[in-house]
């Protein structure tokens, strides 16, 4: 009997597979491992909607690693895919609230994610 694996596919947009390479390996670490959750259906303890985004479609999970926070965006929007949006370390000197360029940014990267969806749903018809 063929086993199959249950876990959906990250796919990367943006810059934000090389910018989780980049984190200290303890942040990495973590936050890999909240993407594994989510490809597996769900949620690290660490995982909130991020708000202006209309639900729990798309999801932060928020890292802290001497001293410094991290950050990943991602979306669970679609059954078949997590899509990574945005992984950054917060610099913010104003409270724990997501920059404008970071929003703006989130945002474009979630109209790509909505892009590649439709033409991967195109491909497979």
């Amino acid at each position: 009997m063929e086993r199959r694996d249950a876990r959906r596919p990250l796919r990367w947009i943006g810059s934000s597979r090389k910018d989780l390479l980049a984190l200290p390996d303890d942040a990495r670490s973590e936050i890999g491992f909240a993407l594994h959750l989510a490809q597996i259906g769900t949620q690290h303890a660490h995982a909130k909607p991020l708000k202006g985004f209309g639900g729990s479609g798309v999801l932060e999970v928020i890292q802290d690693h001497d001293g410094d926070t991290f950050r990943a965006v991602y979306t669970v929007r679609f059954a078949d895919v997590v899509y990574v949006l945005h992984v950054f370390q917060k610099k913010s000197t104003r409270g724990i609230a997501t920059s404008k360029h970071d929003f703006a940014l989130i945002r474009a990267r979630l109209r790509r994610a909505e892009e590649d969806h439709d033409q991967i749903q195109r491909d497979r018809t």
